[in-house]
């Protein structure tokens, strides 16, 4: 699969899914903007892709913040002449219940996951149309379809973004714009290690959460990464609405 001559933006590319799909659509021709509120890392994973030859730029920013998205948007369609690929990876998760999560803790989840991937795809939506068309990959969960215990906000905004996916795809089909959600299992990402890191026993969640998954193991940022890549490109061209599952299973279990 190739992405020559595409411009793509990934948000949350600086560590986890987003760093190893940025990898990935640079290794396959495209020009790749690293959007992460975490500067360094941002800054690390852009220089990762340069280092293999690739071309790529790097900007810290929050993808809550409305006024943010729309200026890295239109920065990098200055640089670059358009944006032709968005993958919404930025994520955050903080664990709890109904009655446990703290309602700043709950909109900062719902800020990041939801808000940040409706920002980013209304900030780069006008240039894909002007370009006569794009794809966007949303990061869903397979949570978000089986349910789980303990993360009710991560849960709800994973949901609320398969169903954003959706309407979108409806809405921008015309604009030959495609728009489909990734279903990741547990992968080995920071965010995941945070997350067992939370429990009163780590190692017991950990293992419980491993054999969960059919194929016996978590799975790699890199696997999810390559179904980012065909979502994005040309081999997935009558594909829009979707929610894929990349879960070792744990949807068919």
């Amino acid at each position: 699969m190739t992405l020559e001559g595409r411009i793509a933006v990934v948000t949350g590319g600086g560590s986890g899914i987003g760093a190893a799909t940025a990898r990935l659509l640079a290794e396959a021709g495209a020009r790749v903007a690293v959007i992460d509120r975490d500067r360094d890392a941002a800054q690390a994973s852009a220089a990762a892709i340069a280092s293999a030859g690739g071309t790529a730029l790097a900007r810290a920013s929050d993808v809550g913040d409305p006024a943010a998205s729309l200026a890295d948007a239109a920065a990098v369609a200055a640089q670059w002449g358009g944006i032709d690929v968005l993958v919404a990876a930025a994520g955050f998760s903080c664990g709890g219940t109904v009655e446990t999560t703290d309602p700043a803790d709950w909109d900062a989840v719902f800020r990041t996951n939801v808000g940040g991937t409706w920002l980013w795809a209304r900030a780069v939506i006008p240039s894909m149309r002007a370009r006569g068309g794009g794809a966007i990959v949303t990061l869903a969960s397979q949570l978000a379809l089986a349910g789980g215990r303990g993360n009710s906000a991560y849960i709800a905004a994973k949901g609320a973004i398969l169903s954003l996916t959706r309407t979108m795809a409806l809405d921008l089909a015309g604009d030959r714009i495609r728009v489909n959600a990734l279903v990741p299992g547990a992968i080995e990402t920071p965010m995941l290690a945070r997350s067992f890191r939370r429990a009163a026993d780590p190692d017991a969640v950990r293992e419980a959460s491993r054999a969960r998954h059919p194929l016996g193991r978590f799975g790699r940022a890199e696997e999810v990464a390559r179904a980012a890549l065909f979502l994005a490109g040309d081999a997935s061209s009558f594909t829009t609405g979707a929610a894929i599952p990349v879960d070792g299973g744990w949807l068919a279990a």
